[in-house]
């Protein structure tokens, strides 16, 4: 780790020299050595991202908290200094819509308010039983089928595209586009004209999609958006933009949490099997959840903000201009908030994480998340007591390359 000289007046800052940081090998749930000294260490510290750009990094649960809630930082992207996650993302920002993704408040209030309803708590359990019947449906595929199976195929990917595309009003059938242009659109591989092509293809149809709606509207989110397009309380970007976000949001995440849930679950038996033998206890496998995301924390390529006006914070001034990054794995493995994080432990009550982010911004879609996570994590080893890996631990693939990690296969027998 190298040292930048700050202001004059403040001490040297360390710098953490790539980011996204790799992880120590054989340790892949594991926030990088390097963030964790930095979190233990140096509260305030930067990193050397994609474009050679510095930005300050923060890391501790504590400050996370405060500056995510803070009205002096910005998520709009257009900014000069914003610090954004790939070159494909910075070409494309000048050209996005408005999008809760990008807005501050009253705006991001506004347009969040304009899609908020179905992921409301209330709507969301109103889902439990479709979503457990989605379940149970695809582990008797699964149990139907051959032995070895993958894991992310036959139920990992299926069930929140499944949920998402029904709750939108999307054809199921087209699923394989909308995989296929998000893991474009999230990757940090992707060129920005691979992001540009995918951003045509998945936008033409969504428009088409839109536009069906608003001729013969349904009780789906695309509908409610098309109501508000013809009114005027929306424009017809912001819905087609906001759809695919949801629809990228929606499944990947999700995805990636069933299987890298399950693979750390293989890798402590001991709480797979508490898991298992209260599988049907649902505040145990609500708080069960909760540990597991914090254990995780897959968006491993930090949330970005750039700074309105000055703020202090350690004994160091982050000026007004300035990107942040805020490594949401750091902070759900400092040890001041978590004891021992390194443990997965399903009886700590770990619901105060930032698996999803947190203050205004936080993962429109959590609710929906955490029901599928309790269904899933509640059956498929309930279902499937016997299950084990198919292959030793150190061959399992994992995929690293999006704003989210996860595994490009959970080979599993049973």
């Amino acid at each position: 780790m190298t040292a930048l000289p700050g202001n004059p007046a403040q001490p040297e800052t360390p710098v953490l020299p790539e980011y996204p940081a790799p992880r120590a090998s054989g340790c892949p749930f594991d926030p990088a050595p390097a963030i964790r000294d930095l979190t233990r260490d140096h509260p305030v510290a930067r990193v050397r991202i994609w474009d050679g750009s510095t930005p300050w990094f923060i890391t501790r649960h504590a400050d996370q908290r405060a500056l995510l809630n803070d009205p002096r930082l910005s998520i709009d992207e257009t900014r000069d200094g914003y610090p954004h996650m790939t070159q494909a993302r910075a070409a494309s920002a000048p050209h996005h819509p408005k999008l809760i993704t990008n807005t501050d408040p009253p705006e991001h209030t506004r347009l969040r308010r304009s899609v908020n309803t179905p992921f409301m708590v209330k709507k969301v359990e109103a889902l439990r039983p479709r979503i457990q019947q989605v379940l149970d449906d695809l582990v008797d595929d699964m149990l139907a089928g051959p032995n070895p199976a993958d894991l992310v195929q036959a139920v990992g990917l299926p069930v929140p595209t499944l949920v998402i595309t029904e709750i939108l009003g999307a054809p199921y059938a087209d699923h394989q586009l909308f995989q296929d242009t998000s893991h474009i659109l999230i990757s940090h591989d992707t060129t920005p004209e691979q992001a540009a092509e995918a951003g045509r293809k998945i936008g033409s149809y969504l428009d088409d999609l839109l536009d069906e709606k608003i001729k013969n509207p349904g009780d789906d989110v695309i509908s409610g958006m098309g109501a508000r397009v013809v009114t005027g309380e929306m424009t017809r970007p912001e819905a087609v933009n906001m759809a695919n976000a949801i629809l990228i949001a929606g499944h990947e995440t999700s995805a990636s949490m069933i299987s890298l849930g399950t693979l750390a679950l293989l890798r402590n038996p001991d709480q797979l099997e508490l898991l298992r033998n209260n599988s049907h206890d649902t505040k145990f496998v609500a708080n069960a959840v909760e540990e597991i995301l914090r254990y995780l924390t897959i968006v491993h390529t930090g949330v970005r903000r750039i700074a309105d006006k000055d703020i202090d914070l350690h004994g160091t001034t982050i000026r007004a201009g300035d990107g942040i990054v805020f490594d949401l794995s750091a902070a759900d493995w400092d040890e001041n908030a978590f004891p021992a994080p390194e443990k997965l432990d399903l009886t700590r009550p770990a619901r105060m994480h930032h698996a999803f982010g947190y203050g205004v911004h936080q993962c429109l879609g959590q609710s929906l998340a955490r029901v599928e996570l309790q269904v899933a994590y509640s059956t498929i080893y309930r279902r499937i007591p016997t299950l084990a890996l198919a292959v030793p631990f150190e061959e399992v693939p994992f995929a690293m390359e999006g704003v989210a990690y996860g595994l490009t296969s959970l080979p599993v027998t049973w």
